[in-house]
């Protein structure tokens, strides 16, 4: 794309690299503007621990910011980064998907990705997992995939999924992107990742971003949770407190719920899950 030199040259935000650096992420962002603009119906794809989850809520809201024709699944089983072909065939073919976008997984489902190809279904993997073997031959986001030399290899998957929203917010001069760095940290932290470089920046930020967010969800869990000094220490047991109410025997479920958590417009509606996640630790 023309407009990725440009923005290499002008990109500045808070001290990360630019998201275009990454590998096919000019492919990526062609294909999701091609979504957005002809209404096509996009599924965004993640996993049920809280790195998946707030990646997920983080690209819904920023594409329906952009009133994309967007859903999600959530995987229903705790660190399995493949995508499954019952999912695919008995859901999301259903939705009428045109577009899959992965969020931190993906990379080493080659015949899944064969399968979606099949149905006429494009896919877009954002992962940060090192591939096995052969690659899915369809576009790849992944610091860590060879031939990507993107300076930080550490990123996770809401990191990841934010340098993905950033290049859409960069096409669409989006000027409230880094406002969703509340969900970021607590998915960057969540994941207990090395904290320096770009994941030290955003966590950094997030925590900031967290004191002031219109964020309904996040808001809730502070109430709910008696958090009144937000920093990282605060913020990291808040992401762990989570994380222990998602893996309770009803994780999946937890999961969505979660979703609906970060998603919501309604305050009532959020401090109602946030209560409800709180009772749910054991």
């Amino acid at each position: 794309m023309e407009m990725q030199k440009e923005n290499i040259q002008g990109f500045n935000f808070l001290g990360m690299k630019n998201p275009f650096l990454l590998r096919n992420m000019g492919e990526a962002l062609k294909r999701i503007i091609e979504a957005v603009n002809e209404r096509e119906k996009i599924v965004i794809y993640g996993t049920c621990d809280l790195d998946g989850i707030t990646s997920v809520s983080l690209l819904l809201l920023v594409l329906k910011y952009l009133n994309a024709d967007v859903e999600y699944f959530i995987s229903d089983e705790i660190n399995d980064f493949d995508i499954k072909s019952d999912i695919i065939e008995n859901h999301i073919k259903f939705l009428g998907a045109k577009l899959i976008i992965t969020a931190g997984c993906g990379i080493n489902s080659v015949s899944q990705i064969e399968l979606c190809k099949n149905l006429g279904i494009d896919v877009i993997i954002t992962d940060y997992h090192k591939s096995k073997g052969v690659l899915p031959g369809t576009i790849i986001v992944d610091p860590n995939q060879k031939q990507c030399t993107y300076p930080y290899k550490d990123l996770t998957a809401a990191g990841l999924t934010f340098k993905l929203c950033q290049a859409v917010s960069m096409y669409y001069e989006m000027k409230c992107i880094g406002k969703y760095l509340d969900l970021v940290a607590l998915g960057i932290l969540s994941r207990q990742a090395d904290i320096s470089g770009e994941n030290r920046i955003m966590v950094n930020q997030g925590i900031y971003c967290i004191n002031y967010t219109n964020n309904y969800g996040v808001r809730a869990m502070l109430k709910v949770n008696d958090i009144s000094n937000v920093n990282r220490k605060s913020i990291c047991e808040l992401s762990s407190k989570m994380m222990c109410s998602i893996k309770n025997k009803r994780y999946i479920d937890n999961a969505r719920i979660t979703v609906e958590l970060f998603i919501t417009e309604n305050m009532d509606r959020a401090e109602q899950i946030a209560k409800y996640l709180k009772n749910e630790i054991v």
